[in-house]
């Protein structure tokens, strides 16, 4: 089969690689009818992430159940199904607390307590196409794809969606939904995010699901913030042109935003002077990002941090958590907790997610694309490459 394997820093390549096989009573082969690159495949394209080894990208994938494993009762060939980016198995200790993020069964060999994934040691759950610290599992930017503990995570399409309406539940809708959720957002907050990707549109968008009275969208790309405009409604922020912490609390009375969420995480803009502090302070990328959320909510406020961080930081903000009173929380999005119910919104028609979508191409283009949607241009916001 074609996929997208990468190799090394800033080189996938499209090319013939073996067809999966079920290798568990629990697996299904899925025929994979649409695929999307995704912001934090680039934290391995740009080796923020590492990986030694080749592997098969992608965790933002659906397509049509070709063959399925023994143990599985709830699906048939020829069923359609949407598939979570987190891999777990439905009934260990943390997936029976609703944590599937944490299960302790699909990354066997670097799953556990610590959580020192610099040191691949002690990660969480295992994730489609997204490095051997996270169980080294072959990803969905492929003709075909094994997913393990099928009976668990793919959730089945009713006939009406399209790919393009349901192919964000696979990861950055959930995530969005999931910066909102765990501020525990009632109705009648501002709710400010970081960062005008595919995620954070996605958490502006859950925002107003969720009864927020006012969304700001904060980036530095003109054309980021056009589509969060379009998009999700919301009021925009040009952080390259303005303080964008005052210009909040120039909204907001003085006070801060309720919530902030951070949806850019450790790959925000740095200047030379930056990026030469992190080499001496062993440090990948930046956390400027979720200070700039600390500063901007107000005291007593939620900070909520999708964007993904991978290594230790000097310098951090601790006693602003602390004199603020914030609560911090983050991780990766829960998908199998909240992909039920985000379909039924989809379904009846209470959010459009494929709107964010610029670019769909053939797999084969997969290369070409990563290396426009890493370098911001053509206007690229969403990629979804068709195997």
């Amino acid at each position: 089969m074609k996929a997208a394997v990468f190799h090394k820093m800033k080189d996938i390549q499209v090319e013939t690689v073996e067809d999966p096989k079920i290798e568990d009573a629990r697996d299904c082969i899925l025929r994979v009818t649409s695929t999307a690159i995704c912001g934090s495949d680039l934290h391995i394209y740009n080796g923020m992430v590492p990986q030694a080894r080749s592997m098969v990208m992608g965790h933002e994938f659906m397509g049509i159940v070709e063959e399925v494993g023994p143990g599985i009762q709830n699906l048939k060939v020829g069923d359609r199904v949407v598939v979570p980016f987190p891999i777990s198995c439905g009934t260990c200790h943390f997936c029976n607390m609703n944590l599937p993020t944490h299960c302790e069964n699909s990354n066997p060999e670097h799953y556990g307590p610590e959580g020192e994934i610099v040191m691949a040691k002690g990660a969480g759950a295992g994730i489609f196409g997204y490095t051997d610290i996270y169980g080294g599992y072959n990803g969905g930017q492929a003709e075909y794809v094994r997913v393990p503990y099928a009976d668990y995570g793919p959730r089945k399409v009713p006939d009406n969606l399209t790919d393009e309406q349901v192919l964000f539940l696979t990861d950055i809708f959930p995530t969005g939904w999931a910066g909102v959720d765990w501020a525990d957002v009632k109705g009648g907050e501002t709710v400010v995010v970081w960062g005008c990707g595919p995620v954070g549109i996605m958490a502006m968008k859950s925002a107003w699901i969720r009864g927020a009275k006012r969304v700001i969208g904060v980036d530095i790309q003109p054309y980021r913030l056009a589509i969060a405009r379009k998009s999700a409604n919301a009021e925009t922020i040009n952080a390259a042109d303005v303080d964008a912490v005052e210009v909040i609390r120039d909204m907001t009375g003085g006070y801060g935003a309720d919530v902030c969420i951070d949806a850019v995480g450790m790959e925000a803009d740095r200047t030379v002077l930056e990026k030469a502090l992190n080499v001496v302070q062993m440090e990948k990328g930046s956390m400027k990002a979720l200070e700039k959320c600390m500063d901007a909510v107000r005291r007593g406020g939620v900070v909520s941090v999708l964007g993904v961080y991978g290594s230790p930081y000097n310098n951090f903000p601790l006693y602003k958590w602390f004199d603020k009173g914030l609560i911090l929380r983050g991780g990766q999005a829960w998908v199998h907790n909240y992909i039920d119910h985000l379909i039924s919104l989809v379904q009846e028609g209470k959010v459009v997610l494929e709107d964010i979508i610029t670019h769909t191409v053939p797999l084969s283009e997969a290369s070409r694309m990563y290396d426009i949607f890493n370098n911001k241009e053509d206007n690229c916001l969403k990629v979804v490459l068709k195997p």
